[in-house]
């Protein structure tokens, strides 16, 4: 079993950043990549970003590619999204994913295992 706790969400001005947090415990964080996708209000849940075990492979969405970077730290078993240059387009419920399969970076939700509740965030205009 896994837990995921996501931290870091707000209220943030367009333009401004945010660096949300998703803290593992439970199996052995190092074996399995981590995603972090979003859900908006009346919208499907989307991919966002993914990051390998070893963290040399990332994935990024197309919306948001040059703004936002994921990153890892296994010690502290916590992957990170750096989150700039927000638009009122970012605003959505996000969550870190875990997939235990741990092979490449999948950006469909359905190849991932165990999820967080979600952090809001939300960028006004």
């Amino acid at each position: 079993q896994v837990q995921l706790v996501e931290s870091g969400g707000g209220l943030v001005q367009a333009g401004g950043s945010l660096r949300l947090s998703c803290a593992a415990s439970g199996r052995t964080f190092s074996s399995y990549t981590m995603g972090w996708f979003r859900q908006a209000p009346g919208k499907e849940r989307e991919f966002v970003a993914a990051i390998s075990r070893s963290g040399y492979l990332t994935s990024y969405a197309e919306a948001v590619k040059g703004r936002f970077a994921i990153s890892v730290n296994n010690a502290k078993n916590t992957v990170y999204l750096q989150m700039n240059s927000l638009t009122p387009e970012d605003t959505a419920v996000y969550y870190c994913a875990a997939d235990l399969e741990g092979a490449g970076v999948p950006r469909h939700h359905s190849q991932y295992d165990f999820w967080g509740q979600g952090t809001q965030v939300t960028v006004s205009s």
